[in-house]
């Protein structure tokens, strides 16, 4: 695609992310004390404010795969959240074409049905069509690879490992074209065959036009998947550009 036909699925002006959590000890977790902090909240309340992402500018475009990097704790679940939509912005903005797809989350699945059941309502969650559950059910199934050591898609999920429901959530996430899909650590799951079928999901989708991001501690997986890299630090942009320039600058980083 051209430079001028480039189309923007995700602009971040100058975005600030803000949140509050209560200090570990400051008073009893039980549900009714917590209801009492949310009712009072006084100035004295042992409340702290964690400035996660400061002032982060960015533009995405169609057909993009884009990897997020950085330490533990840099801010990049952060401000996946927050182009989801799932966080608000404190200052600046963040502004996407139509509903961003955070994995895992829009697939309303539910631990004590079928994996072959959740894998239907979550794609009606997604927008399908009744006949389109029925057209791609078995092939969700069969591409996240809980059947692989028996029959475990007619089990409930409570019987899965951590690992089988992170692929089958990631399975009923890809079945569908995203103008921006958000994957966080999903394609960390699994063995490397999994890993090799997931990566290859994420460039049909990218070329499909969707734009994709990725977190993943996983290097190679991001060099596999994303020609574009955004290295995170302390809630910052410290680089921008082609994967392999700032994997290297990263690296170097690392290592000190």
């Amino acid at each position: 695609m051209a430079d001028n036909e480039r189309v923007p699925t995700v602009i971040a002006d100058e975005a600030h992310i803000i949140y509050k959590v209560h200090q570990a000890g400051a008073s009893s977790s039980s549900p009714l004390a917590s209801f009492k902090r949310l009712a009072t909240r006084s100035k004295n309340s042992n409340i702290r404010e964690v400035h996660a992402v400061k002032g982060v500018s960015f533009v995405a475009y169609k057909g993009e795969a884009i990897g997020l990097i950085g330490t533990n704790g840099s801010g990049k679940s952060t401000l996946l959240r927050a182009v989801a939509g799932l966080l608000p912005v404190s200052r600046g903005a963040i502004y996407a074409s139509g509903q961003p797809s955070l994995l895992g989350v829009n697939a309303a699945l539910m631990n004590e049905l079928p994996g072959d059941r959740n894998v239907e309502l979550g794609c009606l969650a997604m927008g399908m069509s009744p006949a389109e559950v029925r057209a791609k059910k078995d092939e969700i199934i069969e591409f996240s690879g809980i059947n692989d050591k028996g029959d475990f898609s007619t089990l409930p999920m409570r019987t899965y490992s951590s690992g089988m429901s992170a692929r089958l959530r990631f399975s009923i996430a890809a079945a569908k074209q995203h103008d921006v899909l958000l994957i966080d650590e999903a394609l960390a799951t699994g063995d490397a065959k999994f890993r090799r079928r997931s990566e290859a999901r994420v460039r049909e989708l990218r070329a499909q036009a969707g734009t994709v991001f990725l977190v993943s501690h996983s290097e190679q997986s991001i060099r596999d998947t994303c020609e574009r890299c955004i290295w995170l630090e302390a809630g910052t942009i410290r680089a921008d550009g082609p994967t392999d320039e700032v994997m290297k600058e990263y690296e170097a980083f690392a290592r000190r």
